[in-house]
């Protein structure tokens, strides 16, 4: 298992939301440049990045986001109102390694199939699309968390799975943005349902302590944010864990 930091951007600030309210938002004195370089030079090759303007239609951001990344050799996670194929297809060829669709692929029953046609052609799908599913008492939440799906989570994650979307990043609501520690018991929920799944833990993950339980019950990764930004964890600490974690894979 392997550690992605996150950043999340809302106008063109460094920010962490809690339980994703816009007016519960934290703003940090550091720059996006600043982040990234601080992440590459200390070895880490992945991080996930947030665009919060995106996420309500406003794509302000994206010029900016685009120009700071194409300078850089991280390969991103990228996320933050992606629903439609084209913008899939615009953030891939501006070099995103990873796309998060979440919103769009619940409300609109064809998305992930079209998706799937368009845009993954003969590879797997998970290689540059990850699924979104934010989950609140395993209810999915879509659209700024404020709307509820009738899908059953499970149920869910089966026609995601028939339609080649392997890769999962589960957002546990209710840890979210409080640094009380990760939702192990729906990961393990949902990885007893499917063990194969490639699944990103994200919430509520606030020491090395959760990160070691996230490992044991073998996510694939997990995204972390306001820890270090509170300097709960260092990113030494993510270089160490990273390191160890390439050389046992």
């Amino acid at each position: 298992m392997y550690i992605i930091p996150a950043i999340d951007i809302l106008d063109k600030k460094v920010v962490r939301l809690r339980e994703g309210n816009y007016e519960q938002a934290t703003f940090y004195d550091v720059t996006l440049e600043e982040m990234i370089e601080r992440y590459q030079s200390n070895g880490t090759e992945f991080v996930h990045i947030i665009d919060l303007n995106g996420a309500k239609g406003d794509f302000s951001n994206q010029e900016y986001l685009f120009d700071i990344i194409h300078k850089t050799d991280m390969k991103v996670q990228y996320g933050g109102g992606v629903r439609s194929i084209e913008k899939v297809r615009e953030l891939i060829d501006a070099g995103i390694h990873r796309v998060i669709v979440g919103t769009q692929a619940i409300t609109n029953p064809e998305f992930l199939s079209d998706l799937s046609k368009a845009v993954c052609g003969k590879q797997q799908c998970s290689d540059q699309v990850v699924v979104a599913i934010d989950v609140l008492d395993e209810v999915i939440k879509y659209s700024g968390w404020m709307e509820s799906s009738p899908i059953k989570l499970m149920d869910y994650v089966d026609k995601c799975l028939n339609l080649g979307f392997f890769r999962f990043l589960c957002t546990d609501i209710n840890k979210d943005g409080k640094l009380g520690g990760a939702g192990v018991e729906l990961y393990k929920k949902l990885l007893n349902h499917s063990p194969f799944i490639k699944l990103i833990a994200s919430g509520g993950i606030s020491s090395m302590e959760d990160v070691k339980a996230l490992h044991q019950i073998k996510v694939e990764a997990c995204v972390i944010g306001k820890a270090i930004y509170e300097d709960r964890i260092s990113i030494e600490e993510i270089q160490d864990w990273n390191l160890k974690s390439l050389i046992s894979f």
